[in-house]
Order: structure tokens, then sequence, then C-alpha cells
């Protein structure tokens, strides 16, 4: 039996892209850069600045932000104001803070009519909280748009491989993309759900924040706090049409595992520092990359209390995150969170359809 992930590359198999774009030079924009030229595709990675592209030539790795793992020679560097005209496919491993600004400017850069737009990011679309497909899709076609979720520490992934998720409402376009991850060293699922995979990426972040925040009073607290918030957030994401196992697979639990074990991961440590009583201001300087739980906790608040779902945890995180509220708060409003309460199914009382059949029966007589 052929598989959808078999139909997908084998229909797509004829249209690999010949020559890709990454736009940031992050951690795991350059992993995914390399996975690309291991694939057979002639790659690109955008640096934010001349500098830092200047840097990166020079040195031969990104001593910056992945350090230790050599750049392939066949891989290009330029910088983000580049064109964009001979890329067949772009990827944007760009911080979700300043994302909006950049898939606004891809027209201007010469992206192609049909090349299609894959976000690398986990984290929402600021100030309105959306989630980087719709704005990618509200302004160059749904189809044409993809996101990467999934356990993702990029020195492993570069090292030893790993497991992502590649979705897009359009089925060619995530089987190609897992196709190419594969030929990388990658296994890579395929998802028509990228709304769910997005929302599950922002639920790891804000999950692994809000238990780096807590672990200090215990590890039943820590546990608790990831739970609440995976509860409050695919509460917010099953209300815009995202499915459960978005949220349970790869993009969701499997990438909060990998985020709670890393030792370096950026979120956990962010509300380690948190919990110690650091304001949320001054944790990115001392991690020394951007904290996307720090900027789309606080959207994730405002969209559950607009959608009416009570979410008192990750309001409470978001109090915390602003300074209004007290670490010893916060984990007083942990440990008494309970969930709604189960939706039971109304028992029927003993005898309840002779009664309607009875009266069905009553009624047809009458007439």
């Amino acid at each position: 039996m052929t598989t959808m992930a078999q139909r997908s590359r084998t229909n797509f198999s004829r249209s690999t892209p010949r020559r890709a774009v990454v736009v940031g030079a992050g951690s795991f924009g350059t992993a995914v850069a390399l996975l690309l030229v291991r694939a057979g595709v002639r790659t690109t990675l955008q640096a934010r600045t001349a500098t830092q592209a200047s840097e990166l030539q020079r040195d031969g790795e990104n001593r910056a932000y992945l350090p230790g793992v050599a750049l392939a020679p066949e891989l290009r560097i330029e910088t983000s104001s580049d064109s964009l005209e001979r890329a067949e496919l772009v990827l944007l491993a760009v911080p979700s803070s300043g994302i909006a600004s950049v898939i606004a400017g891809l027209g201007d850069r010469g992206l192609g009519a049909t090349t299609p737009i894959v976000s690398l990011a986990k984290g929402l679309v600021a100030p309105t909280g959306a989630v980087t497909s719709a704005i990618s899709g509200a302004l160059y076609g749904p189809e044409r748009v993809a996101v990467i979720g999934g356990p993702a520490h990029a020195d492993e992934l570069v090292h030893d491989g790993g497991a992502l998720v590649a979705a897009s409402s359009d089925e060619a376009l995530a089987g190609m993309l897992a196709h190419l991850f594969t030929r990388g060293g990658v296994i890579c699922e395929i998802s028509n759900d990228p709304l769910g995979v997005e929302y599950a990426g922002a639920a790891k972040n804000a999950a692994a924040l809000a238990s780096g925040a807590t672990e200090a009073q215990g590890l039943n607290a820590a546990g608790a706090a990831a739970g609440h918030i995976f509860q409050e957030i695919w509460r917010l994401a099953e209300s815009q049409g995202a499915r459960p196992e978005s949220m349970i697979g790869l993009a969701g639990t499997g990438d909060l595992v990998a985020t709670a074990l890393a030792p370096g991961s950026r979120n956990r440590r962010a509300g380690e520092l948190l919990g110690s009583g650091v304001p949320a201001a001054a944790i990115p300087a001392q991690i020394g990359q951007a904290v996307e739980a720090l900027e789309s906790v606080p959207m994730l608040a405002k969209a559950l209390a607009d959608a009416g779902v009570d979410a008192p945890v990750t309001s409470g995180l978001s109090a915390l995150i602003a300074g209004q509220l007290s670490v010893d708060g916060w984990v007083s409003l942990v440990r008494a969170s309970v969930t709604p309460p189960a939706l039971w199914r109304r028992r029927v009382r003993p005898g309840f359809w002779a009664r309607l059949r009875a009266r069905l029966r009553g009624s047809s007589a009458s007439d």
C-alpha cells in the first residue's frame, strides 16, 4: 500500500528545488542550511548583517550560534538584503518578533510568484499573536506556505539527525520538504495541520518557560505548570480548527521533551532565570539569543482571554513576565490551579427509550 508520504515524495520528486535560501543565520537556520546542502540543493544562508556574513565566511563556522560545526564549502553566504530572485524555496529562520516585517518584504526582494515560503520560527507574530502561516498565507496564498515543527536541537540535527514535521495545507509541498530533510539525514513526517503544528511549538516554548520558572519548587510543580499550559493553549488551538494529534505528536510533546532535557534550551533557561528573580527584560542579554516564549506568552494570554478560554496559568505566567506577579505568587497559582471539569455524558434515566416510543405512538394516533 502506498502511504501519503510516499505519494507526496513521488509526486513532488520532479519539482525538487535546485536553489534554496535560508533567511536568518542563527543556530537553527544554519543547521537547516547544512541539511539542505547535504540533500543536494544549492543553498544560500543569508545573515542579518554584512558583519555577520563576513565572520561566517572568514571562520568557516557559525561561532556565535553553532560553534564547532564546519560550514559546507558549497554553502553560499549572503546578507538578508540580497535578492531572492533565483530562489526556488525560501525558508525563514528569523525570530518570531521580527518575522512579520521579513514576510512582508519578500516580494520587494524578488520572491518568485510560485516560490514556497517555509517558516522555521516557533513563536507568534506581534502584536496580534497570529501564527506565521496565517501571515504568509494571507499575503502569498496558503498553498505556498509551510511550517516546520518537532524536536530541533540544531547541533544534534547536524551531527546525529532528528525528527521533524513539515506541515502545509498543500500535500505536495509538505511531501517535498519531508523528502528534502530525509535526504539531508533527518526523519520528517508530514502534516496538513500547520495551525496545530505552530500552536504546538508555541505551547512547547511556553511550557518550557513555565516549568523552568517552577523547577526550583519541585518537579511536581514544574510538571503541573507545563501540563496546565499545554491544556490551555490546546483549547485555544482547537477553537480555531487545529487537531489534537499535532499537540501530542512530534511538534508538541516530542519537542517539549527535547527542550526540557536540552542543557542549552533557551526557553527553559529563561524560565529558571525568571524563577530566580531576574527581570524578563534582562534575560535575552544573559542568554545571548532571543527567547520566543517571553514574547509569545503575553500574546497567548491575550488571545485566550479574547477567545473566552479560562487560562489562569498562562495568564499568571504572563503576569510573572510583566513583573506583576511574584515568583511565590506564581508557584502558589500553579499548585492551586484545577483544570476545567470533564464534560460527562448525561445519563439517560431508565425507561427513556420506552417513554419516547410511547410518546411518538401517541402523537401518531392523534394525527
